[in-house]
């Protein structure tokens, strides 16, 4: 193990650990009912995510790195989609509930 190794991997965790840190310092500002649509809303860090498991891939030089890598990419990509699909989800509850409304009228007088 040489030196810039071990700097690189020092740098690495300072850097994971100054970002735990702040994201818990801002998570834990925001107020309970804010948090689902905080969330919902940062899917980008999901495609961080996807992004470092790319780099991660192509610089993978076994196969069992390769491996790593690829499953990497696929559960991030998943993550990614799925985080969209619930914000969109989400998205629906907050719409206008004219059409909905409409439709127990039209049931309650029948």
């Amino acid at each position: 193990m040489d030196a810039t190794t071990t700097i690189t991997g020092f740098v690495a965790l300072y850097i994971f650990m100054l970002a735990a840190f702040t994201g818990y310092e801002i998570i834990g500002r925001v107020p309970a009912i804010l948090h689902t649509p905080l969330m919902s809303g940062s899917n980008f860090i999901h495609g961080i995510v996807v992004v470092g498991a790319m780099w991660a891939l192509l610089n993978a030089s076994t196969p069992l790195e390769q491996v790593i890598g690829f499953f990497g990419v696929l559960l991030g990509a998943g993550n990614a989609a799925g985080g969209y699909v619930v914000t969109e989800r989400m998205l629906q509850m907050f719409k206008s509930s004219d059409k909905r409304a409409d439709k127990t009228t039209s049931t309650d007088k029948e």
